[in-house]
């Protein structure tokens, strides 16, 4: 018996990984992956040709930033909804809107009609049938300092250069959003109850969570309570 059916979980299930930057979302998403035998989906960063101009100029690259964000994980929805599920996804789609986009528009760095452009896409965009939504959302927390620690850890320039206060500033506003999203089911894990990355095992707890989780998601969905 694999892991996948010693925990009950559905072969065709869609688990998001979602946590600010640094928190540890790829390695986890890794992790589920081969644990699951699923497939993965991930951010397309280095490929990114507007990132390192946006960490310099906030301002002028923001909305091209969450346009390229958006397309790319729309197509990444409809790989996912052509394969029937089986995929662990690095980073939600509604930490894009809920998140950077709103927070670029509220400080001044994205004008009000690229956010008004670049909502109404995202609105068009959902509500297609192409746009699975997962099962369970899963939440790493962290402290800050944590967090800033696997920044400097990661060792990525731009990120290391960016001002700190950014990057408390969108911790609060992950905290605030996280608070507030109870559409589907959520898994919070702190960071510091695992290591993925010297004990495998770690792993085990965590499936053990996501398939009682996953259980009540598909309760809610059949009665037509979940609606993200």
């Amino acid at each position: 018996m694999n892991l996948r059916e010693k925990y009950e979980i559905p072969s065709d299930s869609i688990i998001t990984v979602a946590g600010t930057v640094g928190v540890g979302k790829s390695t986890m998403t890794k992790s589920l992956a081969k644990a699951l035998d699923f497939k993965t989906s991930f951010e397309q960063v280095d490929e990114n040709p507007y990132l390192e101009k946006f960490y310099h100029e906030f301002e002028r690259w923001s909305f091209h930033l969450q346009i390229y964000f958006l397309a790319e994980r729309f197509k990444e929805q409809k790989k996912i909804f052509e394969y029937g599920g089986g995929f662990v996804q690095d980073r939600s789609i509604y930490e894009d809107t809920g998140i950077f986009a709103k927070m670029h528009y509220e400080n001044g760095t994205m004008s009000e009609e690229d956010y008004k452009t670049y909502h109404n896409l995202f609105d068009a965009m959902v509500m297609t049938p192409y746009f699975p939504h997962p099962d369970l959302l899963i939440y790493l927390d962290g402290s800050f300092e944590e967090v800033i620690h696997r920044i400097q850890l990661r060792g990525r320039e731009m990120e290391k250069e960016t001002p700190i206060a950014y990057w408390e500033e969108m911790f609060g506003r992950y905290e605030k959003w996280i608070n507030n999203f109870n559409a589907c089911p959520i898994l919070r894990i702190n960071i510091s109850d695992y290591d993925l990355l010297n004990n495998e095992k770690s792993i085990e707890p965590i499936l053990e969570k996501i398939g009682h989780f996953i259980k009540q998601s598909r309760k809610w969905k059949s009665r037509g309570i979940c609606n993200i």
